[in-house]
């Protein structure tokens, strides 16, 4: 089965923009996993304006299913709270400290000396890693040399072009996918699935491992209610 991990950045975006603690970010990841949903996520960063470094052990604090914590690794700051709160998954994220959203993966090649130094430093911790990647086969396979356990497909690229011709636009993450398992490799997706896109991006690629959704799933949370949305989005990963 394919498992949903909601992530979570959303609700605090919104306490943030006004102050206090409204809504409760502690209350929305309790309440995620009372509705189903099958982990957790949250991408704190360094200017901590959605995701606050205390939130993460907070949550830590009351999580009963799987936690993931997002982020870039070549900051001090997030490796110290990753090793400190000890999530179950911690996803690599080569995001710059300005940025609004993630938007490419990891250059696999480039950086490889350097992700082959740093994924000991989690998984030595027993944190299980994935890194996040475009859907490149050159990548998929130097990803596998860097010896992480997962990749996360980042799939924004399949998003945009899905109403256009969904065909096409899966089918370099269906290879991508077939290459990181003939590898060994865990296999994870997430940006901009949605409503809309998931449901055929799960049929075809059915050995996904997770997908983390949190813009989308907690936009439609507002029209919907956010247990009712939660379920809905589990919905589109059942087969058959």
């Amino acid at each position: 089965m394919i498992r949903l991990s909601v992530n979570i950045n959303k609700f605090a975006t919104l306490r943030n923009s006004r102050g206090g603690n409204n809504p409760d970010v502690i209350k929305a990841a309790i309440d995620a996993q009372q509705f189903g949903a099958d982990g957790i996520t949250v991408h704190p960063r360094p200017d901590e304006r959605h995701i606050r470094y205390k939130d993460v052990f907070d949550i830590k604090k009351i999580i009963r299913t799987e936690f993931n914590i997002e982020g870039n690794c070549e900051e001090k700051k997030f490796i110290d709270l990753v090793l400190a709160v000890k999530p179950d998954q911690v996803t690599l994220v080569p995001d710059t400290s300005g940025q609004i959203t993630s938007n490419h993966g990891w250059d696999t090649i480039r950086y490889s000396e350097y992700l082959k130094s740093i994924i000991p430093v989690f998984k030595k911790a027993g944190i299980r890693v994935s890194i996040f990647v475009d859907p490149v086969l050159a990548m998929i396979e130097a990803a596998a040399d860097t010896g992480t356990d997962r990749i996360e497909l980042y799939t924004e690229a399949y998003a945009k072009k899905f109403h256009e011709n969904k065909e096409l636009a899966v089918l370099p993450y269906l290879n991508a996918a077939r290459r990181a398992r003939e590898m060994g490799l865990g296999i994870n997706a997430g940006h901009d699935l949605d409503l809309d896109n998931l449901k055929y991006f799960a049929e075809q690629i059915p050995w996904l491992d997770e997908v983390s959704i949190g813009h989308a799933l907690i936009s439609d949370a507002l029209y919907l209610g956010f247990e009712n949305a939660v379920q809905i989005y589990k919905r589109q990963l059942v087969h058959g």
